[in-house]
């Protein structure tokens, strides 16, 4: 692979890594002593051809099911010889044994075509209409006719973007595809997976992804090309000094990136957004699904969350799964679950994930072999460190209750009485708060989990607390903010946290070689952004009246953790997340991605908590 710079580096090789680029050594020889391996281009209905590699086991004396992964982030190494070090979502099923099959996606790598990002689906099809699952289909269906040995079952699976192949293969309706696992699967990028939160640009991920996958390919090609190489260390600095997007797009990108240009082009929810919201199609499935996510993903928690919730509103009777682990994206495939940054855990979450969940679904529905006694949602609860099961997600025995802020920064389930009453701060663009402590160039994973003391000493960011908790409190479902605020400007985003204060008398321990200052540990459980032009409609934005109280209302995703008695319940209030996303001008300027760097402006912003405009945030308690 030639040299792709730190961020950019850093960011692609999350999804290779996910893809089974990064199994231990022994699994490797494993792979070169039991498995041969085939590479193949297989022309689909329109006569474009798709890189396609299949690993066979060398033990013919039984027949396999085919477990297939759909991917634009390669399918490589390429070329007879040439092995990947491991095969399948985990050692347990390479050790199992599948067929294994691995295809560049249409346009990407070495597949024919062209690429097109979260491609939409195609509705009322003719016979050479494509998309994502005609391809599947067309793939699918030369397996079963070329491949020998298999016994005409297939199962998919994908973390991230090959998660959202492995939604649209659901959708395909071959009789042979019988088990489907999206993992953090994309699902909406502008509502709020990845690129775009509640319409807000997480500008961090999307200059360091699309600076290499979103450059043209010319030609067929087995590497990466080379990104733009980030001089810098300091990304808060380097950020904030190239101002405006336009000024960081003329350098990063220097318009070659076609997709950035569509954002530009489409900055609200229009008919272009909306026909690559997978979510619509999710009706009557035939495959058994596992959607598997991460409460602490920061790409696609919100995806696993939607596509899951979706397919029981839209396909009840389909086969349904839900698992969130407390993991970052990927992580169920590529740690081994026992801690994430800071957190230790009581057990190795991912392996017993693995062991106990994954293998079983696919050997279950695939080979017939078992029966898992998968729970209709399984969600591992961080703060009471066990794994949960229930029969709906979110759980029947949970209540809707309501958080609501109070003068000195007291938070309590009781609404406030005042007449009037409000906290204020002043957000400046030039000064905004950033998403994490430290310098560093590359977005980590560990801020979805990190101590935020950092932030709540600023004068930026309101805090608000309960007092020292009397016994558990347990959350487990969707979060949603509810603000009553006015500002001198006349746009404005808020960034709304969840926190769990721990007791200040913990004692320190020891970590990966860090000292974990554990005692008054702020741990981040949630936190969300909504642009509030949005606030009425994601279709149709409206700028804020300076000075009038505006509400603004939306939804995070959703969390499952005990609040344990002694600890404290913290909710934190901005206006910046820097530069995770990208700056609100705060001045309203019809499209954000053309705002000059003289639009920025600073604001006062009072969010008030009165009784006819009470501040809060409505949790979900299991009681």
């Amino acid at each position: 692979m030639k040299k792709i710079y730190s961020i950019v580096f850093s960011f692609i090789l999350v999804h290779l890594l996910i893809s089974n680029l990064f199994a231990q050594e022994t699994d490797s020889a494993f792979v070169i002593n039991n498995y041969d391996k085939n590479e193949y281009q297989i022309a689909m209905r329109d006569g474009k051809k798709l890189f396609t590699v299949v690993y066979s086991p060398k033990d013919k004396s039984k027949k396999y099911p085919f477990l297939l992964n759909r991917t634009p982030y390669s399918v490589g190494p390429y070329g007879e010889g040439k092995y990947k070090t491991s095969l399948g979502p985990s050692s347990f099923a390479l050790h199992e044994g599948f067929i294994f099959v691995y295809q560049d996606v249409r346009g990407k790598f070495m597949s024919e075509g062209e690429y097109v990002n979260i491609r939409p689906q195609v509705k009322d099809k003719i016979s050479s209409s494509i998309d994502e699952s005609t391809d599947t289909y067309d793939t699918v269906d030369w397996l079963l006719k070329n491949v020998k040995g298999n016994n005409g079952k297939v199962g998919v699976f994908g973390i991230s973007y090959p998660g959202f192949y492995s939604t649209t293969a659901a959708l395909s309706g071959h009789p042979a595809i019988k088990a489907v696992s999206p993992q953090a699967p994309v699902t909406n990028w502008f509502l709020g997976d990845d690129f775009h939160h509640n319409g807000a640009l997480f500008m961090f991920d999307t200059f360091a992804f699309y600076s290499v996958f979103g450059l043209p390919r010319p030609n067929l090609i087995k590497e990466w090309p080379n990104g733009y190489q980030f001089k810098t260390t300091d990304a808060y600095e380097f950020y904030l000094k190239k101002g405006a997007l336009k000024n960081l797009e003329k350098e990063v990108f220097k318009g070659k990136v076609d997709f950035y240009k569509d954002l530009v082009a489409h900055p609200n929810y229009d008919a272009f957004w909306k026909a690559r919201d997978i979510r619509q199609h999710l009706k009557n499935i035939k495959p058994a699904m596992l959607v598997v996510g991460g409460f602490f993903d920061a790409e696609d928690c919100w995806g696993a969350l939607e596509t899951y919730k979706s397919i029981e509103k839209n396909s009840p009777k389909t086969t349904n799964t839900l698992v969130m682990g407390p993991w970052f994206h990927g992580g169920w495939a590529r740690s081994d679950g026992s801690y994430f940054g800071d957190i230790k855990f009581g057990s190795q979450t991912s392996l017993w994930y693995q062991q106990n969940i994954e293998l079983p679904f696919f050997l279950y529905y695939l080979k017939g072999v078992g029966n898992p006694e998968i729970p209709e949602a399984l969600t591992f609860d961080i703060g009471a460190d066990s794994w949960k099961k229930f029969s709906a997600w979110p759980p029947a025995e949970s209540k809707e209750k309501t958080l609501f802020f109070h003068a000195s920064g007291k938070l309590s389930f009781e609404a406030p009485k005042e007449t009037t009453a409000a906290d204020s701060y002043i957000s400046d663009p030039q000064k905004p708060v950033p998403y994490q402590d430290g310098i560093g160039m590359n977005r980590t994973r560990e801020y979805m989990i990190d101590d935020q003391r950092f932030a709540s000493r600023r004068p930026d960011v309101l805090v608000y607390e309960t007092n020292t908790l009397d016994t558990d409190i347990t959350l487990a479902g969707p979060l949603n903010a509810n603000l009553f605020i006015t500002t001198t400007g006349t746009d404005a985003d808020f960034v709304v946290k969840l926190i769990d204060v721990y007791p200040d008398t913990l004692s320190s321990y020891v970590l990966k070689g860090k000292e974990v200052k554990i005692g008054g540990y702020q741990m981040l459980l949630r936190g969300e952004v909504m642009r509030s032009r949005y606030r009425n409609s994601f279709e149709k934005p409206e700028p804020l009246i300076s000075g009038k109280t505006e509400q603004v209302k939306f939804y995070l995703p959703d969390v499952m953790h005990t609040f344990r008695k002694g600890h404290k319940i913290m909710i934190q209030v901005q206006s910046t997340w820097f530069p995770l996303v990208d700056r609100n001008p705060q001045k309203y300027v019809e499209n954000i991605y053309e705002a000059r760097d003289e639009d920025f402006q600073k604001a006062e912003i009072k969010v008030l908590r009165q009784a006819d405009a009470p501040s809060s945030l409505k949790v979900t308690v299991l009681e």
